[in-house]
């Protein structure tokens, strides 16, 4: 399991790599690949920094993109904040971003925590 969002970053590269044999213009497009990367490093950042830390997490290619498993040991569901437009908040930006740059998302809740889904599109 990776021990930061680096380390799952890396995964997923090499995940990618494996599978498209490497940037000779047959894999997915740079701005989709830098598009799972940021997901994968969003997912789990959070994880550690909100979830209480990452208990699981898989990358796999399949027909429809690149399918990311994520599990943390909080029960609670991420949250968007709420904007005041006149302030300059920091954070808050990761969940809305993860839905935005994902064909879907699920969070499933079981006793230990939460699995978190995501699929991105890699065409």
């Amino acid at each position: 399991m990776p021990q930061n969002a680096a380390a799952a970053r890396a995964v997923v590269t090499r995940l990618l790599e494996e599978r498209f044999g490497g940037p000779d213009g047959k894999g997915p497009a740079e701005v989709v690949v830098a598009d799972a990367l940021l997901v994968t490093s969003e997912l789990v950042t959070n994880a550690f920094r909100h979830g209480g830390g990452l208990t699981g997490f898989t990358a796999e290619i399949t027909d429809d993109g690149l399918l990311l498993t994520v599990a943390d040991a909080s029960t609670q569901a991420p949250v968007v904040t709420e904007r005041d437009p006149g302030a300059a908040p920091i954070g808050g930006y990761g969940w809305p971003l993860v839905r935005r740059l994902t064909e879907w998302v699920s969070v499933t809740h079981h006793l230990d925590g939460k699995d978190i889904v995501a699929l991105i599109a890699l065409t």
